[in-house]
């Protein structure tokens, strides 16, 4: 039995007490509208074979229908609740992805540490792009965090092939003992964000690109697993998990948001 389930108890009693079970087939491949800390404890414990969560950062962006300018203790109460939500649903040989500013990094990895243990810490990826906001008084903030932890450290999914990147030792040293299939990539990812000015970008406050999602999704899940993403915004996750022949599951508090990110996966259901 996973070791996830006890802790996430006596994390939030509150948020796990007895509710009625949601049947994730009858939801599977959809979207539910809701809050997703009342969301995720109804449906069954361990249903999701890979777990990708990017909450707000509390920063006062304008999301349609949630305050993102909350008080400290509340906001930190929220991601306890999100956190144990998501390790609810998290299988005994599952992953979980948090992308989180540097801002509260600290505070979700000691709350994930004490959950999961340190050894379910797998690595601590840097998100690195160039085109940040601009500074006055300080460095650019160029990245973002994403942690990334699995259930049981000795039982998970990690499909190294599917990731490989052509290594240095290929490209600039043209060294013959270079592996040809490439390498692992590291743990500094170096994608573009979504700008406003793309033609992929949704009309939402923020986006994170599908090439960063296509890579969590290969490595950390197989064709037919469970994706699942409690703040789905506008369905990144949730459309590269079906055009990887994944199952997907969203959960999304805004309902205009919802019905963006319906549509945005039912342009990859058709091809």
């Amino acid at each position: 039995m996973s070791p996830v389930r006890p802790a996430v108890k006596n994390l939030a009693k509150d948020l796990l007490r007895p509710v009625p079970i949601l049947d994730t087939v009858a939801y599977m491949n959809s979207i539910i509208t809701g809050d997703c800390r009342s969301i995720l404890p109804t449906l069954p414990a361990g249903c999701a074979d890979l777990v990708y969560v990017d909450p707000p950062f509390n920063f006062d962006l304008p999301y349609k229908g949630y305050n993102d300018k909350l008080p400290l203790g509340e906001y930190l109460s929220r991601l306890d609740q999100l956190l144990a939500g998501c390790l609810h649903v998290l299988s005994p040989t599952g992953s979980l992805f948090v992308q989180i500013a540097d801002e509260w990094a600290a505070d979700v990895k000691t709350r994930l540490d004490t959950l999961l243990g340190r050894c379910g810490w797998r690595n601590t990826i840097v998100w690195f792009y160039r085109f940040g906001p601009h500074q006055k008084g300080k460095f650019g903030r160029d990245h973002q965090q994403i942690l990334y932890y699995v259930c049981d450290p000795k039982h998970f999914t990690f499909n190294a092939d599917a990731v490989r990147v052509p290594s240095a030792r290929q490209t600039k040293y043209h060294d013959g003992r270079a592996n040809p299939k490439g390498r692992v990539p590291g743990d500094v990812w170096d994608f573009s964000r979504v700008c406003g000015t793309f033609k992929a970008r949704q009309s939402h406050v923020c986006q994170t690109p599908e090439l960063l999602l296509d890579r969590i999704v290969k490595v950390a899940s197989n064709p037919g697993d469970l994706v699942l993403d409690p703040m789905c915004g506008t369905g990144t996750a949730l459309a590269v998990a079906c055009r990887l022949g994944r199952r997907w599951l969203g959960v999304e508090v805004s309902p205009e948001t919802a019905e963006l990110a319906r549509r945005r996966v039912a342009l990859c259901q058709a091809g």
